[in-house]
């Protein structure tokens, strides 16, 4: 059997890639005709097409849709390996670097990251705090090692990745003490037009609230909604509305925040997930963590 030619996998690679030649062409700076000729000569090898001509268009078949499953792994693997042979870790300069997404409570970031601490080997934490489209993008491209969130990873999301479930947790209601009792009594339909703060767009939190109250027919007084959940403990400390939390959180804000318990529920659920990389060198760190950050949930954080 004759050798894969790699040479010409990066050629079909870039174009299947770029989806036309002439666009592939410009990003290799090769001639239209060159890539085309290579193409062929890539395909006689194989024995078989890897693309559909209509035209002056190329649309993977089946065949080439396998191949570029291949090539992308492959030349993933061989992005990794530079990385990994430029920034070789050492003991004296280990880094490890995590996003953690914006809508993840502040102690739980801090709970889960300081076990990096607990470690034989001296290592220097990279924390990136932002929304998980742009931390997915920084994971595929190894600037990094692995992310924090409240959502598992799409199965049809082009990004290899593996999402590990740490833990979940119910949500408790918390309000000010002056408040907190009455809305007590007859928790959760006491919510019902009571002034509230929820989670901002596109957080997994506020689409699971939302759902929740809808299927009892409660319609709290929305007068906030708010990315940063330290804010949001803030405003319902100062007496303006309502808000929740994960319960595995609930110690620590009734410590904190000095606001009272109004009620739980288990009906919603946050989970923890920590996004690996489907790589073949994972960093020392990363199943640290995973095993750590599960006994997190194990007991309420303070």
């Amino acid at each position: 059997m004759a050798k894969l030619n790699y040479h010409h996998l990066h050629y079909f690679y870039i174009i299947a890639s770029q989806g036309s030649i002439a666009k592939a062409s410009k990003k290799l700076h090769v001639t239209p005709q060159t890539l085309s000729a290579q193409i062929n000569m890539f395909e006689h090898q194989l024995g078989f097409n890897l693309f559909d001509r209509t035209g002056n268009r190329l649309v993977l078949n089946n065949m080439g849709h396998a191949a570029f499953q291949y090539a992308e792994e492959i030349f993933s693997l061989g992005d990794e390996l530079m990385y990994t042979l430029k920034h070789p870790p050492t003991k004296s300069s280990m880094r490890f670097s995590i996003g953690v997404t914006d809508v993840i409570a502040k102690v739980v970031s801090f709970n889960f990251l300081k076990a990096i601490y607990t470690m034989a080997e001296p290592i220097k934490l990279i924390c990136k705090e932002t929304s998980l489209e742009v931390l997915l993008g920084e994971l595929a491209v190894n600037k990094l090692d692995a992310i924090l969130t409240d959502t598992a990873l799409p199965s049809s999301y082009p990004l290899k990745a593996h999402s590990h479930l740490l833990g979940k947790s119910g949500m408790s209601f918390f309000a000010h003490h002056t408040v907190a009792n009455q809305l007590a009594l007859n928790f959760p339909q006491s919510l019902n037009h009571q002034a509230f703060f929820i989670a901002g767009e596109g957080t997994s939190q506020r689409l699971s609230v939302l759902t929740w109250l809808e299927q009892l027919a409660i319609t709290p007084n929305i007068i906030g909604e708010l990315d940063d959940s330290i804010l949001t403990k803030y405003f319902a400390q100062a007496g303006y509305g309502a808000f929740c939390a994960p319960t595995i959180i609930e110690n620590h804000v009734l410590e904190q925040f000095k606001v009272q318990l109004i009620g739980r529920t288990n009906d919603i659920v946050e989970r923890y997930y920590l996004l690996l990389p489907k790589r073949k060198m994972q960093h020392p760190a990363s199943n640290h963590l995973l095993t750590e950050g599960k006994k997190l949930f194990e007991h309420p954080m303070l």
